[in-house]
């Protein structure tokens, strides 16, 4: 069952999609009508209810990437299909120790804390900061944030922290981070940067000399197929470009 404060997933019948926190005597509208919280309390994941109006909606807890696509933001979030790589990438693990900048809306965050990272995280904006926390406790739990320590610093000035095991970064120029690295992360540690330009990602690679290992940068793409009966073929439209993932590994200098 259901508990008031959790986070539901409605899907109509031209399958629509409709995310809200469930609270006491609250209520979902749209054209169709409206339905009670209350209706959604009583019912079993997977179950259909009923609007006013006659509208039918299954029942569903959303999924990580439901919510990281639906979710409130500030900034532009990382979307899925570059997250699961990201942490394959980074080989994010339970009890790793993960310096992340920036934080923007706290899509990453939330992949690696559900991962069972470790987070010390910069961000350069309050309001952004403030927004990942939020998304982050509203999607995982009040408990999970005694991972995730979020201070507002400039990561182009310096990292306080050491021993990190991991460091994932969402900057303009993560170059400048890298001059810090080798001071806060320990020998073998893996380092991923996420840049929307391939200049971006030249620049970054070019900032790693002696000391790393394994450089590379790669994209990925997301296609969909169309599968109706004997009808099989690629969708029309496919995610293609969002960012470059370059990633590697720290040896010492």
């Amino acid at each position: 069952m259901f508990a008031y404060g959790e986070k539901v997933l409605l899907i109509d019948a031209k399958k629509r999609r409709y995310l809200f926190a469930l609270k006491p005597n609250g209520e979902f509208h749209t054209h169709a009508g409206f339905l009670a919280h209350a209706l959604i309390i009583d019912a079993q994941e997977g179950s259909t209810v009923q609007s006013t109006k006659g509208a039918y909606y299954i029942v569903l807890r959303p999924t990580l990437e439901d919510f990281v696509i639906q979710m409130p933001r500030g900034a532009q979030v990382i979307y899925p299909k570059d997250l699961a790589p990201i942490c394959m990438m980074a080989d994010i693990s339970p009890g790793m120790k993960v310096f992340e900048s920036g934080v923007g809306s706290g899509a990453l965050s939330m992949t690696m804390l559900r991962y069972g990272a470790i987070i010390t995280g910069y961000e350069l904006r309050e309001d952004f900061a403030n927004r990942a926390q939020t998304n982050v406790r509203e999607f995982l739990g009040e408990s999970v944030l005694s991972r995730y320590n979020v201070t507002i610093r400039d990561a182009y000035l310096g990292i306080d922290e050491t021993g990190f095991d991991r460091m994932v970064l969402d900057l303009p120029e993560p170059w400048q981070v890298i001059a810090h690295a080798s001071s806060a992360l320990r020998k073998g540690a893996l380092l991923v940067s996420y840049s929307p330009s391939i200049t971006q990602a030249v620049r970054t690679q070019e900032a790693m000399g002696e000391g790393w290992l394994d450089l590379r940068t790669l994209e990925v793409l997301h296609r969909t197929w169309h599968i109706e009966g004997a009808s099989v073929r690629p969708d029309h439209r496919m995610v293609a470009h969002t960012g470059f993932l370059t990633s590697a590994r720290f040896i010492g200098n």
